[in-house]
């Protein structure tokens, strides 16, 4: 299955999610090249970049399953090859 290389922005607004997106980021550890995570105390939010090297399905399972956790925004954007 041919791999892509993509960039997950993620935001949380509410810091009682961190730890379930961290336990998702675990789940998905091997497909992961680098992670970047930035506080933003004055808006009280924390941006969370993380590059992957993965298969399309991949990707998009874990961009969604980052999305659907309550006060977490997520998108992927993905090379062409």
């Amino acid at each position: 299955m041919e791999k892509r290389v993509a960039v997950l922005g993620i935001i949380v607004e509410d810091m009682a999610s961190a730890p379930k997106v961290n336990e998702v980021l675990h789940e998905y550890s091997e497909h992961i090249i680098g992670r970047m995570g930035i506080p933003y105390a004055e808006k009280q939010v924390s941006v969370i970049s993380v590059v992957v090297d993965a298969p399309m399905d991949v990707i998009n399972a874990l961009s969604g399953k980052i999305g659907r956790i309550e006060g977490v925004s997520a998108k992927a954007a993905c090379s062409a090859k």
